[in-house]
């Protein structure tokens, strides 16, 4: 190309693709006309953006209003007329639960004048946790870290999810009833399903406790009794397609993977560098996708196909890691291991993956960089790339290089973020 500065590049690209789904942007367009609002204004919400999103709410709605949301720990936002609650995620907690609790009786009595105003993002499952009769906030937190574990895709885990529990599947829009709601959803899964942002608390419901059995089958998570029975005796069913209660629902989607890839491929061309998106909803298992992403990178460098160089790959969408081993996990991290792995050092060849919420499965650590270097600068430390692939731990890998990308909490989430720079020459 060459770059003064590959590393730096790809940086500007993540946080381009950042900053276009904050929600100071993307939620003012989408609040209700104040005229129409004939009783009062609620806000509530629950994800990993929702407290930047409440924040921009406050500061564009004209008139009265009070709120609850729920975010991740260290998310939060000051906000004056909508409280902040801040839980645990992926792993719910006993402050999950408990905001849970207060959000449905915060809906109760509405009337047909008021407005709800929901505010969902990614984040949300683990932090409205609330169990159906039956089922402990223990046995919530097994099954989490059961599906987190298992290789499952999110909307495999987001039906198990909405079946277990007394607010998602349409369940707190039913709460709401009869007053309007309006969902704001910010997009972290692949396709953009309203039904699995959050495992769509506010959303109809067209899977059943039956599809949930199945994929417990199909990955052989052992679930708690209670949790059985509730699938097994159909007690776990949502509210579905063609339910009065979810009449008034209008719902909308302010930020996608998309939208972010296409903000992080605009900077790309400023900076003279022609950019492909592959795709915004790549799913599979993260070695696997980063072995075919560096497949591709290798055959435009070497080949000039599909594309010519010097240019960079974008691509989104949410793999999977079944862990095996006694690493720490994170599927930007073990993709792009993977991707590194099969690249074998090139010299014309960097990369980025991370997490546009800014942390990488349970670490708060949104992702790494590789760079043409990587694998002497690893054998020179005696580290071994395959062992740790194989250990799942590419969290402890790019640490013991320096190589980790950590932005800090982010405030919003729309998803894996990788970038592939393939230099000319």
């Amino acid at each position: 190309m060459p770059l003064p500065d590959a590393p730096a590049f790809l940086r500007r690209l993540f946080d381009a693709a950042i900053a276009s789904a904050q929600p100071a942007l993307c939620i003012p367009p989408h609040l209700p006309d104040p005229a129409t609002v004939r009783g009062r204004l609620v806000v509530i919400g629950a994800g990993k953006a929702s407290a930047a999103m409440a924040q921009a709410v406050e500061q564009h709605w004209p008139g009265p209003l009070t709120g609850l949301v729920v975010t991740r720990y260290g998310y939060g936002a000051p906000c004056a007329r909508i409280e902040i609650v801040e839980a645990a995620h992926p792993v719910p907690d006993e402050a999950g639960l408990r905001a849970a609790q207060r959000l449905l009786a915060f809906v109760a009595g509405l009337t047909a004048d008021d407005v709800v105003l929901c505010l969902i993002s990614g984040g949300g499952s683990s932090l409205l946790p609330l169990p159906l009769d039956g089922i402990t906030l223990a046995d919530k937190q097994a099954i989490n870290r059961a599906l987190l574990a298992s290789g499952a895709t999110i909307t495999e885990m987001n039906c198990v999810r909405r079946h277990l529990s007394a607010v998602k599947g349409g369940r707190l829009a039913a709460a709401c009833h009869p007053a309007r709601v309006r969902t704001l959803l910010i997009s972290d899964v692949p396709g953009d399903d309203p039904i699995d942002i959050a495992s769509g608390p506010t959303v109809a419901d067209p899977t059943t406790c039956a599809d949930a059995l199945d994929i417990v089958r199909r990955y052989g998570i052992a679930l708690p009794p209670a949790a059985r029975d509730v699938l097994e005796s159909g007690r776990g069913e949502s509210v579905k397609p063609g339910d009065p209660r979810l009449a008034g629902i209008e719902t909308r989607i302010v930020a996608a993977p998309q939208q972010a890839l296409e903000a992080a491929a605009a900077v790309a061309r400023e900076a003279g560098v022609t950019a492909h998106i592959l795709g915004d909803a790549i799913e599979g298992e993260a070695r696997d996708v980063g072995k075919v992403l560096a497949g591709l990178a290798l055959q435009v460098a070497g080949r000039g196909q599909p594309f010519t160089a010097p240019c960079v790959l974008l691509s989104g969408g949410e793999t999977t890691v079944t862990v095996r081993g006694t690493g720490r996990g994170g599927r930007n991290v073990e993709c792009l291991l993977s991707l590194g792995i099969a690249l074998g050092g090139h010299p014309r060849i960097h990369a980025l993956a991370g997490d546009t919420d800014g942390v990488d499965g349970q670490e708060e650590i949104a992702g790494a960089v590789w760079t043409p270097d990587t694998l002497r600068r690893a054998w020179a430390l005696g580290l071994r790339p395959k062992d740790r692939l194989a250990d799942n731990d590419g969290h402890g890998f790019f640490e013991a290089l320096g190589d980790q990308v950590i932005t800090g909490p982010t405030r919003t989430n729309v998803n894996d973020f990788r970038a592939v720079l393939v230099g000319g020459g």
